[in-house]
Formats: structure tokens, C-alpha cells, sequence
């Protein structure tokens, strides 16, 4: 999942299915602070990320005393999840985009939204190109889930920190002799002040979860 405005990959998940996977990354947001629902979403029309929103945040109602108690979870209010799904003739080819106003109205939506993917389009580029294990049709996929996650996690590591994008630069003013002040994800999303090295990155010491092995 992918910030809009700093454009910093915020989450990542791994299943079977698009469903498991999306569920992955919205457990890890509410992990992060996101525990009142989901963060407004925007995708194609593809995979299962309703399913998972309503299982990660959505509850059963309150039973009212009448009739079978419910079982189901619901969607409360407040949540917003627009899909842009692209349309294309019997050939295969790009005829344009149909939104779908999922959660939300299509107003708020288009507030917060826009009415194109393309920094999302851009972004799985962006992946496909520093990752050959996720280039179609190639012989670098992962046979293993754990390499695949390794890999993954170094990927979303060099984009964050590492990696300056020319949308996120600032005007330097021609301050030190510079006309631009780069910036990574990281960096416009206020989690560090400045562009990381390698050495930086495979000297960091990574505080996980303890396991009790007892």
C-alpha cells in the first residue's frame, strides 16, 4: 500500500489470494495506529480489498433483541474506498476507466482521489523494474516464500530511504550551490531528515517481536 501524498510504500502483505494479502496490510496499519477503520483506499477493480477491510475492521452490530442475532461483520461509517477499473474490448485493448464509489461518496472521493491511478501504475513499474523477481514472463520468480519476502522488504527499504524521487524534490532556493533539495518517501513523510546509504541500511540493527521458544 502506497502513500499518495509522500508517495512511501506504508505497508506490504503476502498471501494465496489478493483477499489474504490485503488483509496482511490492513492488520499491519492497524498495528500502526489506524485503529478506528481503514485509511481512505483507492485501487483497481481487482482482488478481494473490500473483503479484507470488512474482516480487519469491520464488527458485528449490536444485537437489538429481534429476530436472529447478527453474525456478519459490517462497514461503519466514516470509511471511503473508490475503484477505478479499466475497460477494454473484446481484443484486449484500453478503452478508458469506470469509478466505483465502493465506500463513500463519489464527491469525497474525488476530493481526496483524483480521477486517475497512475502514481499507483507507476509505482508497480517502479517495483518491477529494481525487482526481477516480479517481472512477468522471466526466470527470477521466487521459488521461496521467505527469499520473496527478504527480497521484498530490501526493496521497500532502498524506494523508502534510499532512493530520492524527483515529484517529492524541493526547491533549494540555491542555498549551498543547489537549485533542488532531494527527497525520498521517507523523507516527505517525515520519518527521517535525510537520503540513507547502504551502509546505513545493513548496519541498522531491526527490533522485532520476541518469540518465546520455551
Amino acid at each position: 500500500m502506497m502513500d499518495m501524498d509522500s508517495r512511501l510504500r506504508a505497508a506490504r502483505g503476502f498471501g494465496k489470494s489478493e483477499t489474504e494479502a490485503s488483509a496482511a496490510v490492513f492488520r499491519q496499519l492497524k498495528e500502526r495506529g489506524h485503529s478506528d477503520g481503514p485509511p481512505p483506499v483507492v485501487s483497481d477493480g481487482w482482488g478481494g480489498i473490500r473483503e479484507a477491510m470488512l474482516e480487519v475492521f469491520g464488527t458485528v452490530p449490536e444485537y437489538s433483541g429481534k429476530g436472529r442475532p447478527p453474525s456478519k461483520k459490517r462497514p461503519l461509517p466514516g470509511w471511503k474506498y473508490l475503484q477505478i477499473i479499466k475497460q477494454r474490448d473484446e481484443k484486449g485493448n484500453f478503452l478508458g476507466t469506470r469509478r466505483r464509489a465502493v465506500h463513500g461518496s463519489m464527491n469525497e472521493l474525488d476530493e481526496i482521489f483524483g480521477k486517475s491511478t497512475a502514481f499507483i501504475e507507476r509505482g508497480h513499474l517502479t517495483m518491477r523494474t529494481f525487482s526481477s523477481r516480479l517481472t512477468r514472463k522471466g526466470i527470477a520468480f521466487s521459488k521461496n516464500i521467505d527469499m520473496h519476502q527478504a527480497a521484498a522488504a530490501l526493496d521497500d527499504i532502498y524506494y523508502n530511504f534510499i532512493k530520492p524521487m524527483k515529484t517529492l524534490r524541493l526547491n533549494a532556493e540555491e542555498k549551498f550551490g543547489l537549485k533542488w533539495l532531494p527527497r525520498t518517501p521517507a523523507m516527505a513523510a517525515g520519518l527521517t531528515d535525510h537520503i540513507w546509504t547502504l551502509k546505513e541500511v545493513f548496519s541498522m540493527v531491526v527490533i522485532g517481536k520476541q518469540h518465546s521458544t520455551g
